[in-house]
């Protein structure tokens, strides 16, 4: 008999242009041991808003996903708003920003920065 593996979909996607812009972004401190929290708080014009920092340590009930060497940090609050979702960085008219695709927001603002659940 063969063990049987247990898929279980990561917290968050984090696609090709976000990884590259994060090594990017680490490279620039000259810290390696920089990973990218990504958190929701309370505000914006839908009532969440999206928020990204670096840490260099991770807190014991994070959840952490990593992708081609990329720390991924999510706390336990924010899990279950964006458990799911897409984290992409984009580069346009608006300015260049990292970009939450949440299939558990039910309304989002024209940015794309705030959401409802």
């Amino acid at each position: 008999m063969s063990a049987v593996e247990e898929f279980t979909p990561s917290v968050i996607q984090v696609t090709d242009r976000a990884v590259a812009k994060v090594k990017s972004l680490i490279q620039e401190e000259g810290n390696d041991d920089l990973k990218l929290r990504v958190f929701v708080t309370g505000g914006g014009c839908s009532g969440f808003q999206y928020g990204f920092t670096f840490d260099e340590l991770s807190d014991e009930d994070d959840t952490q996903v990593e992708r081609d060497g990329v720390v991924v940090l999510v706390d336990p609050l924010s899990y279950q708003y964006i458990e799911g979702a897409e984290l992409d960085y984009m580069e346009g008219l608006e300015g260049s920003r990292f970009v939450v695709t949440n299939p558990n927001a039910t309304t989002t603002c024209g940015c794309g920065s705030s959401f409802a659940v």
